[in-house]
């Protein structure tokens, strides 16, 4: 793991917790796996608190994590930021109404949900995911909350994939990383 910048210590704790596993979950993947970080209760403290100083003065009332390690980090981050979670699932997970976006794999396709009414016109989002690979599911993310008229602030991941050119698929998007998987 390599980090973006290097000037802060944090970073090379975040790095060096996080297990690379090759061939999973299929040959030829380097499966990059937070659990390891979630097990040094000073590393996951200091995940959230860099995104907090990242995004505690910036007006953001929503806070959308991906299914499902979006989950792990979006809660605690938008309690500290005095946000509302919303969860962004696979189909059929979530109850109710809800509106969805279909999305391309380097497989196939997928889509993801959101329960209607959980986010409003004008409300100000942050999307958290535990990566970015391809880009696919956090461009999905950002069209279901600019489609009920949010203002999507920023993507931010704990690890980038480079190779995958996910950040060159959100355009001018803005995307904030931590770590890049080397």
């Amino acid at each position: 793991m390599a980090s973006q910048d290097d000037s802060d210590p944090r970073l090379a704790r975040i790095a060096s917790s996080i297990r690379v596993i090759p061939d999973f979950p299929k040959p030829g993947i380097m499966f990059q796996d937070i659990t390891t970080l979630l097990l040094k209760p000073k590393v996951f403290r200091d995940t959230i608190d860099m995104f907090v100083e990242r995004y505690k003065d910036k007006e953001i009332s929503v806070v959308a994590g991906v299914e499902a390690r979006g989950f792990i980090f979006g809660p605690p981050i938008a309690l500290a930021i005095g946000a509302k979670f919303v969860p962004m699932r696979k189909p059929n997970k979530l109850p109710g109404k809800v509106i969805s976006e279909e999305y391309s794999l380097e497989y196939g396709t997928d889509r993801m949900e959101m329960h209607v009414g959980a986010v409003e016109p004008g409300e100000r989002a942050l999307i958290i995911d535990d990566l970015i690979a391809t880009g696919g599911t956090l461009c999905a993310a950002m069209k279901l909350l600019e489609n009920v008229g949010a203002e999507v602030y920023e993507c931010a991941c704990v690890i980038e994939l480079p190779e995958l050119n996910g950040r060159k698929r959100l355009g001018d998007r803005p995307l904030f990383v931590l770590v890049e998987a080397v």
